[in-house]
């Protein structure tokens, strides 16, 4: 059982509701490499910051913990469990340890005309803003954002990194299995998504106007159809090609997520929801007799 079907279980036995924590999943009309939900899961369980961006654009850390945290505050004084899902592991960071760059709102006008511009000129002016910002002067989305950051604060950048906790404790599973198993079920979700129109669905972002490396068309998936949109990869490699770009993900996830002492793990080979709402039960009878 992957993540997304665990969360979408756990939700409906509990009396909750989702709030996808997915860099891909927040831009609206990209829906098959990204792994929305499906309509019958949204029928059942209600969703929160699915395909609420314009993929033309960029939806940053910052306007994701905000509307996170909207929706989590919404969905408690509802009186229901707020499940955050997800795999952008910087992001669900970002949310649980209240990580913020100065609660500077993005500025769509400046942040157009910055994005226009060639990254060498982009770190050029990020050098005269800040000298010592120490930002990855090869990743545009990161580029802009200091500029946009520094623009209205002023500097230094690292004045404006702190951590401003939420006022809520999160509880944090993961899902693991071997690898040679979870290699297997990348390679059939690869398959399957070309299988439900993949390539046709890249095809129609590009021509309606997303530029080739805007982040919404820069994931796993959207990058290897693109590439093979502009003939650099055959329709008979595709499906190699993606699950091997879902393996070295899937490697750099669990490796990030290994460092963290507070997640509780269940086996995916299995079935893990049992444990999860056993767990979970037990937790939530716990805070109600406090």
């Amino acid at each position: 059982m992957g993540k997304s079907r665990a969360a979408f279980e756990v939700a409906r036995a509990l009396g909750g509701e989702i709030v996808v924590c997915d860099s891909r999943q927040v831009y609206d009309r990209l829906d098959i490499a990204s792994n929305k939900p499906s309509a019958e899961q949204m029928s059942q369980v209600r969703y929160h910051l699915v395909g609420i961006a314009d993929p033309r654009t960029v939806f940053n850390v910052f306007e994701f913990v905000q509307a996170a945290n909207d929706a989590i505050e919404r969905i408690s004084r509802a009186g229901r469990l707020p499940i955050v899902e997800g795999g952008s592991m910087l992001w669900a960071d970002a949310l649980m340890e209240g990580f913020s760059l100065g609660q500077v709102a993005p500025r769509p006008e400046r942040r157009a005309q910055l994005e226009r511009m060639p990254v060498e000129s982009l770190a050029a002016l990020l050098r005269r803003l800040d000298p010592d910002a120490r930002i990855d002067e090869r990743n545009r989305v990161r580029l802009v954002r200091a500029i946009e950051v520094l623009e209205v604060a002023g500097p230094p950048l690292s004045r404006l990194r702190q951590r401003r906790p939420p006022p809520w404790t999160a509880v944090r599973i993961g899902l693991r299995a071997p690898l040679p198993v979870l290699d297997r079920l990348l390679a059939e979700r690869s398959l399957r998504q070309l299988e439900r129109g993949l390539v046709e669905e890249t095809r129609a972002a590009l021509e309606s106007g997303v530029p080739p490396d805007a982040p919404a068309l820069t994931g796993i998936g959207y990058a290897e159809a693109a590439a093979h949109l502009r003939g650099e990869v055959s329709r008979d490699d595709l499906t190699e090609v993606m699950a091997r770009a879902n393996r070295r993900y899937a490697r750099r996830q669990l490796r990030w997520l290994t460092r963290d002492p507070h997640i509780h793990w269940f086996d995916a080979e299995l079935d893990p929801l049992p444990g999860i709402l056993a767990y979970l039960s037990e937790l939530l009878r716990g805070a109600a007799s406090r």
